[in-house]
């Protein structure tokens, strides 16, 4: 199960999954990342980009801009 999970803009985007970062399959993602392996966080679960290059500032932060447009708009609050 997931440690941590990743917002963007109040959308979650990706994970921490035993030891590995995961992000969903926006196409903005796999354009960004077009090698990645796809991966499932845990049994039962829709299969996830698998980030490698964690440790790059610069990579994380040009793949989080990249997926910005693409997500949906937040649902209202009630």
């Amino acid at each position: 199960m997931a440690s941590s999970k990743e917002y963007l803009d109040f959308i979650i985007v990706g994970g921490i999954y035993d030891d590995r970062f995961l992000v969903k399959p926006f196409k903005s993602a796999i354009a960004y990342m077009p090698n990645a392996k796809y991966e499932s966080p845990y049994d039962g679960a829709n299969e996830m980009l698998l980030v490698d290059d964690v440790d790059n500032k610069n990579y994380l932060t040009g793949l989080f801009n990249a997926m910005y447009d693409e997500l949906p708009a937040p649902k209202p609050k009630k």
